[in-house]
């Protein structure tokens, strides 16, 4: 049965049909539930009124009272303006409206009091406010004894200029919220709203949509962010705790070829970090479980032989083995640095990617299917049908949250009755919060330990004047025998950033000041193998220097690198900035990062550069990235199909997402199927949400 929530949003007063099309195209609002979750993004104190003389260009949102002296239309057609004259006892301002203009000067009306509200500016000796919020004083709550602070909603340039305002939004909201009163069921069970001091359902959406005070604010958001990451950690814990029960797993308990590899092959000691994880995983091989597990690892901590290590398990108990990376230089990078590995131990180790001819990829497949292949390296191209295995045991996916849930689910499906192994690594290191929330389904492991002998990059912020100084310090690196990356935003020139650095210019002013060395260049649109030719020629020191975009970002693993000068370092993010620093400082001799920028700076831009030249530790600079950029943007969310937050951040609310897990990891070991009375609330919640729904803390 349709609930009251799921009524159409042109049912609702002050509504109706014209504006309801509106909503939905352009806020996907359909619903009574979906209006009801579109909460303020701001809210504007309206308990002060500040006088015109008051009032100065750095004055924020403010709060005028006072009476309109005269209004003229200026100007034809689209270029139409309403300039009003607005006087209170100590000044006059002007009040500008581009959008609308006819349709407001009709309500305007002279010789009575008016509230006006928005954010004044200076032009020339004149101080003016452009599309003020204005009515007359008496119809908002304005004037109340407690004051309010008034929800100010999402809206955009269509709505309007069709007239349909923050004001009327406001409107229906108090309309919706009085209707649904009787409909609002309490979600969370008694006791936990006692023991974490929660206030009711109900209190909690009219006190978020329109709040008496910044306490009851406060207690509105509270309430509504613990239950949207609780609904969120519950959905992950039981579908982790179903998976655990429908899908046994591969025993892996035969060590023969990783007890030769430890014995006679391991070139280094592994890091205690390293061993803590191999532990893990073995855990995991042995529980008759199917291993779902995330490795995360800063830059060179040593992923690489880890997951080599795992495919040894998994390949000792007849097991075929496939490691799935996002690009053909990471890709190539892995094979031929495990073929090296693979050839000593006697293992059948292949490389498959788009690039790959017809008679080896035969081949390939051929092996695959009669069981010879035991370890098969690759992109995408893994995930086409025709890649078929005999017995896929294990599936290594590198740089995760490059793939989609889809891309990841075909390799799975790969082996039938029994599932594969998963193992999915990244070097993007993800902030505890984020990755409870995203990836709360799959076990973690973390390798926060570097390899021994590695010198910590030193890192330094240089503007664009110093140019001259930063070609001498490379070129000293260059005579010690080192090599250097020069990294840049673009390929070519763009009229929208005509300011920056273009790549082509920026490789023949480098080879110009540099004629004594040779230099590469690669970037994203050169064909795979011109990329490839040049990487290897950097390699083999055959270049000394690296011209390149992005693409050098993950897995190119050239240890006699030793400088990496990244251009126009503010037009990229922390965790790209970090990335691509990882690209130097990995062989014994110390390392440097130059990032270059513009002199001119903004907040978040100096943020950046200052955290980059404070820490290396990845997880430090995830966690500021996460509070700089928000979660939507860090780890292309969408792709992983998990998070989809209305209310709750989890750059700052990590202390009430630790509290709902806990709760929600507690129901889920005491009642899985929510069949307790107490659980009512939750299971009513669930089975009323429709199956495409992500976030199980949204309104049903």
């Amino acid at each position: 049965m349709p609930s009251f929530f799921d009524t159409s949003i042109d049912k609702l007063k002050g509504i109706g049909p014209k504006r309801a099309e509106l909503l939905k195209k352009e806020l996907k609002i359909f619903s009574f539930g979906d209006f009801l979750q579109h909460y303020p993004f701001r809210y504007d104190d309206r308990t002060k009124f500040y006088r015109i003389q008051e009032l100065g260009s750095d004055s924020n949102y403010v709060q005028l009272k006072g009476k309109i002296v005269s209004h003229q239309l200026l100007g034809e057609k689209r270029k139409t303006r309403l300039v009003v004259k607005f006087r209170d006892e100590s000044g006059e301002i002007e009040l500008i409206w581009f959008a609308g203009a006819k349709w407001i000067e009709k309500t305007l009306r002279k010789d009575v009091t008016y509230v006006v509200f928005g954010k004044p500016t200076i032009f020339g000796s004149r101080i003016n406010m452009a599309h003020p919020e204005i009515e007359l004083l008496g119809e908002n709550k304005a004037n109340a004894p407690e004051g309010f602070l008034q929800p100010v909603y999402h809206l955009t340039d269509t709505l309007r200029k069709r007239g349909l305002d923050n004001k009327i939004i406001a409107k229906a909201m108090r309309e919706l919220l009085t209707q649904m009163h009787p409909y609002i069921i309490e979600t969370l069970p008694t006791e936990i709203c006692s023991k974490y001091r929660l206030i009711g359902k109900y209190k909690a959406l009219l006190g978020v949509h329109f709040p008496i005070n910044h306490e009851t604010l406060k207690q509105a958001e509270r309430r509504l962010k613990f239950e949207e990451l609780f609904f969120i950690q519950l959905k992950l814990f039981r579908e982790k705790k179903i998976n655990q029960n429908k899908f046994s797993g591969f025993v892996f308990n035969k060590l023969n070829t990783l007890t030769t590899f430890y014995r006679d092959h391991l070139p280094f000691d592994l890091t205690n970090a390293q061993k803590r994880v191999i532990r893990e995983i073995r855990e995991d091989f042995l529980s008759g479980r199917q291993m779902n597990r995330l490795l995360q690892g800063d830059v060179g901590s040593g992923k690489t032989i880890v997951s080599f290590i795992t495919a040894l398990m998994a390949i000792d108990n007849h097991k075929q083995v496939c490691l799935m990376a996002p690009t053909e230089i990471l890709a190539t990078q892995h094979y031929e640095g495990l073929k090296e590995f693979a050839d000593l131990l006697g293992i059948n180790i292949k490389l498959l990617t788009g690039s790959t001819k017809t008679k080896p990829r035969r081949v390939i497949h051929e092996e695959l299917e009669n069981g010879s292949l035991q370890l098969l390296v690759g992109t995408h191209a893994l995930l086409e049908d025709k890649v078929q295995f005999q017995n896929l045991g294990l599936c290594i996916i590198d740089e995760q949250h490059r793939f989609g849930v889809e891309q990841r689910s075909k390799l799975w499906r790969k082996n039938k009755p029994i599932p594969p192994h998963v193992l999915v690594m990244t070097a993007t290191p993800i902030p505890r919060t984020l990755a409870m929330t995203i990836y709360g389904d799959l076990d973690v492991s973390v390798i926060d330990e570097l390899p021994a002998g590695r010198k910590p990059i030193k890192t330094v912020h240089k503007y664009d004047a110093s140019r001259l100084a930063i070609f001498g310090f490379v070129r000293q690196e260059i005579q010690k025998g080192r090599q250097a990356y020069f990294v840049f935003p673009l390929i070519e020139e763009s009229e929208k950033f005509e300011n920056l650095k273009d790549l082509m210019d920026g490789y023949e002013a480098i080879s110009r000041a540099f004629p004594e060395y040779h230099v590469s260049i690669v970037h994203g649109r050169a064909k795979p193998e011109d990329k490839e030719w040049e990487m290897q020629r950097f390699i083999k020191n055959q270049t000394q220097i690296m011209v390149a975009t992005t693409v050098i970002e993950v897995g190119v693993n050239v240890p006699n690198a030793s400088v990496m000068v990244i251009e126009n370092a503010e037009r990229f993010g922390l965790a790209q900035l970090h990335q691509l620093r990882g690209r130097v400082g990995r062989g014994a001799e110390q390392s440097h990062c130059i990032l270059v920028t513009n002199v001119k700076l903004s907040k978040n831009s100096k943020t950046r550069m200052e955290t980059m030249v404070r820490t290396n530790n990845g997880f430090e600079i995830a966690d500021a990235d996460l509070k700089l950029r928000g979660h939507g943007d860090l780890q292309g969310t969408q792709q992983s199909g998990t998070v989809d937050l209305l209310v709750a951040d989890v750059a700052f609310d990590g202390p009430i997402l630790t509290e709902a897990r806990k709760v929600a990891e507690a129901i889920t070991e005491k009642d899985p199927n929510l069949e307790l009375p107490e659980h009512e609330g939750i299971r009513t919640h669930i089975l009323s949400l429709k199956k495409s729904t992500i976030n199980w803390g949204r309104i049903s």
